[in-house]
């Protein structure tokens, strides 16, 4: 009676999952993350232009480069620069670490600027307001799917 029925042992879960779907490569590499620090690509030059202010004013901000030997799981890495021929350069960006509390911080002062510049749109917005015709200063955003009617 229960000569038909299929051995448990052969019909897995991994023997029956759905085969993966293709995705796009990342363009850069996401390094092995450190306790305590945050990462960003920092441009170095552009179209063969080395940019030197940029690079300047991120390492006076806090950023360090990351040194290619402190992340070997990084193989693409191209020397483009004599400069920081020690360090992960990718396509003109350099990758540099900061410690998180610098990394919210400098978050913390441009979210409060850009709090600061909507503020200054509203009021000035706001100002041209007439009682015989109110405008209206919403900021809510609605997703329809369909026909959106």
């Amino acid at each position: 009676m229960a000569e038909n029925r299929i051995n448990r042992e052969n019909v897995t879960r991994e023997k029956t999952a759905r085969k993966k779907a293709w995705m796009k490569p990342e363009v850069l590499p996401s390094p092995t993350p450190e306790p305590g620090y945050a990462f960003r690509w920092i441009r170095v030059s552009t179209q063969g232009n080395v940019d030197a202010t940029n690079v300047s004013s991120k390492l006076r901000e806090g950023w360090e480069p990351v040194k290619a030997s402190d992340h070997p799981e990084i193989t693409m890495v191209t020397i483009e620069n004599e400069r920081f021929k020690d360090n992960v350069v990718i396509g003109g960006l350099m990758l540099c670490k900061a410690p998180e509390e610098l990394a919210e911080e400098r978050n913390a002062y441009y979210n409060q600027q850009t709090q600061a510049q909507m503020q200054s749109v509203d009021n000035s917005f706001m100002r041209e307001n007439d009682p015989r015709m109110p405008l209206f200063n919403e900021r809510k955003t609605k997703v329809t799917f369909g026909k959106g009617t």
